[in-house]
């Protein structure tokens, strides 16, 4: 493996670093660790407030999201002027890197188009990776790109998505830092575990562990004031819990000693990172069959799906998986079933691969 200057666009909205805002933040976060422990030279362009920004380059750093006091925060949404600011501040970071030409390879997980339309005249290949449904400005802006443009997916769910919008991609799955999600003892309660809003439905978690008679913890950032004042608050008392934003180290302990992880995505989960986090604790999953999770599902020891929204097929696909979710061996045999699938190590591996390809394919000499 030679070392590589890869420039990481970040994507737009949170700052990378902990605690994540989500999952997609936690694996950019991540690679970028990875990259670079892997002898790489990285630079990042990213929100403010990143904790692996560049002070030397400080065109690289991208406006922070503020919400006036008056408005209601969503994820999906953004408040007045803001995307706007962003992409101009995003598009003078690219004249920055088309003016240099010192990055051997772009490294684009934003899910704004600009990136690829402006990949020409970066001065290296731009490798994108697809973290979503195909949103059809970004599937123009493929259409559109030149051949040195490279598009990975996280999923065979994404990439054949993809693929029927018209825009090719090579298979990329996320991956763990298993380390750092080690395995617990289990115990009595469920968890359910991501962001707070309504395409997650944690309400239907809450659902499913009061027909099982089990507590249930809730633990995420909320990425939607209105559906947590309306749908989660509500629901809080003896069995429901809500603790709050966690960091990795506080959230892997509470996952670890959970009986059973519930993933209750209601939207086509492009991958779902929380089934293979909870896996390497040792933690069985029972999550909706949407996007990408049966994939994560297929082969593995202590992951069961259900019809998606189908809140009685999942309490009876999760009875089996809560009973036998505080056994040492079959919590071992849980772990060791997803490690060598979903690690960061297998991902990183493969990465290295197509970034090293790609620079070669566009004629550029490898370090």
């Amino acid at each position: 493996m030679s070392a590589l200057d890869v420039l990481v666009v970040a994507p737009l909205r949170f700052p990378l670093g902990p605690p994540h805002a989500g999952g997609l933040e936690s694996m950019v976060w991540n690679e970028v660790r990875a990259l670079r422990e892997r002898g790489h030279r990285v630079d990042l362009v990213a929100v403010e407030g990143s904790d692996q920004l560049d002070p030397g380059l400080p065109r690289f750093r991208l406006p922070a999201v503020t919400w006036d006091a008056s408005d209601v925060a969503t994820d999906d949404t953004w408040p007045t002027d803001s995307l706007a600011r962003t992409v101009g501040a995003l598009d003078d970071a690219l004249d920055e890197v088309a003016a240099a030409r010192r990055w051997d390879v772009v490294l684009n997980h934003c899910l704004h188009p600009l990136p690829v339309l402006r990949a020409a005249g970066l001065g290296a290949p731009v490798v994108t990776v697809l973290h979503t449904p195909p949103e059809p400005a970004l599937v123009e802006a493929a259409r559109l790109a030149p051949a040195t443009a490279r598009f990975v997916a996280v999923s065979e769910h994404t990439r054949a998505s993809w693929a029927r919008a018209g825009v090719a991609s090579t298979l990329l799955h996320n991956g763990v830092r298993v380390e750092e999600w080690p395995v617990g003892p289990g115990g009595p309660d469920l968890v359910w575990f991501g962001r707070i809003v309504p395409e997650k439905a944690p309400h239907l978690a809450v659902e499913v562990a009061r027909r099982l008679g089990r507590r249930i913890v809730l633990a995420g950032r909320v990425g939607d004031e209105g559906y947590m004042r309306t749908q989660i608050a509500p629901r809080l008392g003896a069995d429901v819990r809500w603790s709050g934003h966690l960091d990795q180290r506080r959230l892997a302990r509470l996952v670890g000693r959970s009986a059973t992880t519930l993933v209750t995505s209601v939207w086509e989960e492009p991958f779902g990172l929380v089934a293979p986090e909870s896996l390497s604790c040792g933690t069985p999953v029972v999550g909706f069959a949407v996007g990408g999770l049966p994939e994560v599902q297929r082969g593995r020891v202590g992951m069961a799906v259900a019809p998606p929204g189908d809140v009685a097929a999942m309490a009876r696909a999760a009875a089996p998986l809560v009973a036998r979710g505080r056994h040492p061996r079959y919590r071992a045999q849980v772990r060791a079933s997803v490690r060598d699938a979903f690690s960061l190590d297998v991902r990183m591996r493969r990465l290295d691969e197509l970034l090293t390809h790609a620079v070669v394919a566009a004629g550029q000499e490898v370090a």
